[in-house]
């Protein structure tokens, strides 16, 4: 079976705040699954989408645009994330990724 891929990855907030890059039907179908947060009537219907998009009766980019509402939903859309951050975020990850630039004087 050919994984069907998105047209483009969402990025969700997981675990203590890491994104996580989802970029398929079966990615995120997983991470529906294990969701541990409220399983509500919204988680349900997004699921059986996604079991439906699973048996191809549903296309890739229409699950992919319900994982997104899910996510926006649940607070945990990346993008937003950051955003609503003030861009503190977005600064702290600037600085984690230039530490192998930091040269300790000893």
């Amino acid at each position: 079976m050919t994984p069907k891929r998105f047209t483009r990855p969402v990025q969700v907030i997981v675990g203590l705040g890491f994104a996580h890059e989802v970029s398929s039907v079966m990615d995120a179908y997983q991470l529906l699954d294990e969701w541990v947060g409220f399983r509500s009537p919204t988680h349900a219907a997004t699921l059986a989408l996604f079991r439906s998009a699973l048996a191809d009766d549903e296309d890739a980019e229409t699950a992919r645009l319900a994982f997104e509402a899910f996510a926006r939903s649940q607070g945990i859309l990346a993008a937003e994330e950051i955003e609503s951050s003030g861009g503190a975020a977005e600064e702290w990850m600037t600085a984690y990724d230039r530490r192998s630039e930091v040269v300790v004087d000893g």
